[in-house]
């Protein structure tokens, strides 16, 4: 009985992950199809590699959506951190309810409506007090931000509530002041957190299309945008070969802060064995 379960557990997995990888499989094999058509097979070559890299409307548009991600995830980072701190430690204030709702709206919020809601408030705005002047990549980066910081908060709350507060009251009671308890012993706690946040705004901010396409103006489409124009009229195999270097970038990144965070966390723990070991053998 529990081999027939085991089996069907292994079985339901297998068809999961084939299910959600199986296209991005194929999607890395035809960047490399040397005919024009994406669904036949014309031998192995890599030369829309190289249409990639002489495409300039895609390289403008990529370097212009890495450098929105990186404002966006840095500026989302310090925005979350303090809303994720207010709603872990600080209590139940007044309109604690009310913030909390707000923090969290972005996230079951259809982006049709944020970017919509957001539109109108560069529109109005610019009527009011003449900022920000038109639709562009202000506008893009402000509005990333308002959706991305919300992803941070609930992040950096979840860790907190996990974290023993006796840390920090610690410190409180041997003189040190709050900005420095925060950041010599919360920040560095949570760090793993900072990143994580750090990586998901990066690339919700990379990923959007419906609020960019809402806030965007002349000049300021972002890489999303450009290859949604694109595959309209076709999908190109020079767009299989962006998602396939967008994969390559993505798995290294992943790798990469997975094993940051678990070096971290092994070094912690034989911070705290050696803490906890008696001082004689």
């Amino acid at each position: 009985m529990r081999t027939g379960r085991s089996a069907f557990v292994m079985v339901a997995m297998a068809l999961c992950l084939a299910f959600l990888y199986l296209p991005i499989v194929s999607l890395v094999v035809y960047s490399f199809n040397a005919s024009k058509l994406v669904t036949v097979w014309g031998g192995f070559s890599a030369r829309w590699y190289g249409e990639l890299l002489r495409d300039a409307q895609i390289l403008r548009a990529a370097w212009l959506s890495l450098r929105i991600a990186v404002v966006t995830a840095t500026a989302a980072v310090v925005l979350g951190t303090l809303a994720g701190v207010a709603l872990a430690r600080m209590g139940r204030f007044r309109g604690r309810i009310l913030f909390s709702g707000m923090t969290s709206a972005p996230l079951v919020m259809p982006e049709v409506i944020t970017g919509l809601s957001l539109l109108l408030l560069f529109v109005a705005l610019e009527d009011l007090i003449g900022w920000p002047r038109g639709r562009g990549v202000t506008t893009i980066t402000i509005a990333h931000i308002t959706f991305s910081m919300a992803y941070v908060a609930v992040v950096i709350q979840a860790q907190l509530a996990n974290l023993d507060p006796s840390l920090e009251e610690a410190a409180l009671d041997l003189g040190a002041r709050p900005a420095k308890v925060f950041l010599v012993i919360t920040v560095p706690v949570i760090a793993p957190a900072l990143v994580s946040g750090w990586l998901l705004s990066f690339t919700l901010s990379l990923d959007d299309l419906i609020i960019a396409s809402f806030v965007a103006g002349p000049g300021s489409s972002t890489l999303p945008m450009v290859v949604f124009s694109k595959v309209r009229l076709g999908v190109s195999p020079e767009i299989n070969a962006l998602a396939t270097l967008f994969v390559v970038v993505v798995s290294i990144g992943v790798i990469a802060a997975g094993a940051l965070t678990s070096r971290a966390q092994r070094r912690r723990s034989r911070d705290a064995q050696g803490a906890i070991a008696p001082p004689f053998g």
